[in-house]
């Protein structure tokens, strides 16, 4: 027990006057750090004050009103600093609140509320009786103090993360357990967790650094976790650019095409697909799920239980952002031996805009380069008609769509294999609902597109046809399509060549 308590015991100054209060009852809250000794109460909102075993004669505040995690915060080193900050601040309400202010903000607070004379009576009792001094700078003090500790040290009783008692709590994590047809979130069925394959790979690929901290052997195949980093300086830099944070409504009101650059351009936003070579025999992934890490996690990036438990297992660096994807192989017959391990880590397409162009008559010509080939491409317009869907193509009696669009077919020279659409710039009309309002139903909030021709519900899109001539439809209206459309060039490519890493 710290010596300066053990006096203060013995001397049996009241501190209640300075907000220091002894009860009888210190029966702790949820939030109260197990190995908690409370040795006096603020009297307001179950603030109390104690020393936490592990941690010496350290003294800590502990709020429960505060908003979670700022329950607990230490305020001196020892008990004889707690009453020289005592000293200098006439009331303890000035040091539980220190952690959330500024100095200007606490400075402002001493002034507004100087003590009392029945303080000032305790304070001098105090200085005599403990020949202490106030404390220079209890602000800089505190603030110096709070900024150095690990408040991951604390510990907490079950009640901390019972969101009846704490509705802000997070989760225990649970036992570490891989399952082939499981996820991040859980698993159904009774199949058994895989056993565990230490990898600890780290390799370089798109840019990034990547770590295959382990693999997991199941009855059904082979389950891996990719690991890819992210630098925080990159994703707080796309966050700025793009301005994205919870007031904005830049996401609703961005075009197709700065969406797809937007997408392309998210530092957390790779898509890749990897090839094992397991004993020099291919296994393919069939299914497999993602949970994103974010660094200094905001009101607008809150990282989910999942993300930061997997973090914490595998030991990434939490300045870092994270991508971790869990990817699933069947084995093709029983499970073999591993003997060596090899993945080929390939890009999945990502979507680029290119120009924009008006086909005004067949004939028309337009010129345009690939972003990552190089090769340059002439489309040559061959036919251009307005054309109406049949109405009964939907297969809903409840919505009205539209059904006016305009057909290109064209040609590409050279002739080309890779993915190029055309697409029409403009948003098509939404459907309508003709029928009673089901209020439990959905509601329509995207333009409509020609099913299996024009593509998804997501806006406009279009078809390129095996051979000469290719063809691409204008967005669904309403009424004739009367204006010339313009069209613009959409590119799924790869940036980054595959490569094979050597895992085991």
């Amino acid at each position: 027990m710290d010596k300066t308590f053990q006096k203060f015991l013995r001397c049996g100054i009241d501190l209640a006057p300075v907000g220091v209060i002894r009860r009888e009852d210190s029966a702790p809250y949820f939030c109260t750090p197990r190995g908690a000794s409370i040795f006096g109460w603020a009297g307001v909102d179950g603030i109390h004050f104690c020393f936490i075993r592990g941690f010496g004669g350290m003294v800590f505040a502990v709020s429960p009103m505060n908003l979670s995690p700022n329950y607990v915060h230490p305020l001196a080193k020892d008990f004889a600093d707690f009453l020289r900050l005592l000293l200098a601040c006439g009331d303890v309400a000035a040091l539980e609140q220190a952690w959330m202010w500024d100095e200007a903000q606490f400075d402002a607070f001493l002034r507004d509320y100087p003590p009392t004379r029945e303080q000032e009576q305790v304070l001098s009792e105090l200085a005599k009786q403990f020949r202490l001094t106030p404390m220079e700078r209890p602000w800089a003090y505190i603030k110096e103090l709070q900024a150095s500790f690990d408040y991951g040290k604390l510990k907490y009783t079950e009640d901390y993360y019972d969101t009846d008692m704490n509705p802000a709590a997070e989760p225990a994590p649970p036992e570490w357990k891989v399952y082939f047809d499981g996820n991040f979130w859980g698993h159904q069925g009774k199949d058994r967790a895989g056993t565990e394959i230490p990898l600890g790979k780290a390799f370089a690929w798109t840019g990034h650094r990547w770590l295959v901290p382990a693999a997991y052997a199941c009855a059904k195949g082979l389950v891996v976790d990719f690991c890819m980093r992210a630098e925080s300086e990159a994703i707080r830099g796309f966050k700025e650019k793009w301005n994205l944070n919870r007031e904005s409504e830049t996401f609703q009101n961005l075009t197709c095409e700065q969406r797809m650059w937007m997408e392309a351009e998210n530092p957390l936003g790779l898509n890749f697909c990897p090839r094992l070579e397991l004993n020099g025999k291919p296994l393919r992934t069939t299914h497999g799920c993602s949970v994103y890490f974010y660094p200094c996690a905001t009101e607008e990036e809150i990282n989910s239980p999942q993300a930061k438990w997997t973090v914490d297992h595998y030991g990434l660096d939490p300045a870092y952002g994270w991508v971790i994807t869990r990817s699933m192989f069947p084995w093709k017959r029983r499970p073999p031996k591993l003997d060596a391990l090899t993945v080929v880590m390939e890009q999945r397409p990502v979507r680029l805009p290119g120009p924009h162009f008006i086909a005004r008559q067949p004939g028309d010509t337009f010129a345009f380069s690939h972003p990552v080939s190089g090769t340059e491409y002439r489309l040559t317009v061959r036919e251009l008609e307005r054309q109406t869907v049949p109405a009964g193509s939907f297969g809903s009696d409840r919505w009205s769509y539209p059904t006016h669009t305009v057909a290109m077919t064209y040609t590409l020279s050279p002739d080309t294999e890779e993915d190029i659409l055309i697409r029409d710039c403009a948003e098509g009309d939404k459907p309508v609902e003709t029928a009673p309002k089901d209020p439990m139903a959905p509601t329509a909030t995207a333009s409509a597109a020609v099913i299996g021709i024009i593509g998804g519900a997501d806006g406009p899109t279009s078809i390129a046809s095996g051979g000469k001539p290719r063809a691409a439809y204008s967005s669904l209206h309403f009424a004739p399509v009367e204006n010339d459309v313009e069209w613009h060039v959409e590119f799924n490519v790869k940036q980054f060549g595959e490569e094979p890493f050597i895992l085991l």
